[in-house]
């Protein structure tokens, strides 16, 4: 796992990010899904000198899921253990981008992950319908996925069913939409940092969500999960 920012006392919380990938292959990742998980990572690291916020990109071994292998769900499963290794009984979430977000909706369920943040999830539009992704792992933890609405590569409606069956059995959980933007929100990418930033350091710190956020969180079905990503989040906010 690679760190951003450097904590001068006791950490409080832990970030794992995980970047994107194929549906298989049993290469190491290329180093630009890494480096597209930079920008978070400072944003997130800029609290760590005060608040104990840590920040970790995870390495995965292969750059695919591969089938029922799920590579990226034992490499995030392997780095929240070395969490506790490290650090010791500290929140975590994971930050998961594309096929990365799916494998942090399925390792939400570690003992030591308190809050998922999945964004543009890649959920096969097969395997959702015949075998959806289970979603009795995100029970007590704190889930938002975010999704552009134009999204060609992965299928929003498919994270609003998963959001809406999580729903049903988890109230902490919601879904913001960026409309008119694709897969890899390069149109509203300061809003969907802004609200990343906001949800990690909200669930981690115990930071107060900011309005839109809360609103979404309270919210009851579909409101809550259709939440649209205003333009000009976060210019208000101090991230």
């Amino acid at each position: 796992m690679g760190a951003a920012g450097r904590v001068d006392g006791t950490v409080q919380g832990v970030a794992l990010l995980l970047p994107d990938g194929r549906p298989t292959g049993e290469r190491r990742p290329s180093p630009l899904a890494l480096r597209a998980q930079r920008p978070l990572a400072r944003l997130l690291g800029g609290a760590a000198a005060t608040e104990g916020l840590v920040a970790h990109v995870v390495r995965y071994r292969h750059r695919g899921w591969n089938g029922s292998a799920a590579h990226p769900v034992r490499d995030a499963e392997w780095a929240a253990d070395e969490v506790v290794r490290r650090y010791g009984d500290v929140p975590v979430c994971l930050v998961g981008t594309g096929m990365g977000a799916r494998a942090a909706l399925r390792a939400g369920g570690h003992a030591a992950v308190t809050s998922v943040l999945a964004v543009a999830p890649w959920l096969p539009e097969p395997d959702a319908l015949l075998a959806p992704d289970p979603v009795r792992q995100l029970t007590g933890r704190c889930v938002l996925l975010v999704h552009g609405t134009n999204d060609e590569r992965t299928d929003p409606d498919l994270s609003y069913r998963l959001a809406e069956r999580a729903k049903k059995i988890n109230r902490q959980v919601c879904r913001f939409e960026v409309h008119s933007d694709g897969h890899a929100l390069r149109q509203h990418r300061a809003e969907v940092l802004a609200l990343a930033a906001d949800f990690v350091r909200g669930c981690l710190l115990g930071h107060p969500y900011a309005r839109p956020l809360a609103d979404a969180l309270a919210a009851p079905p579909p409101l809550g999960l259709r939440m649209p990503l205003a333009a000009g989040f976060g210019e208000s906010l101090r991230h």
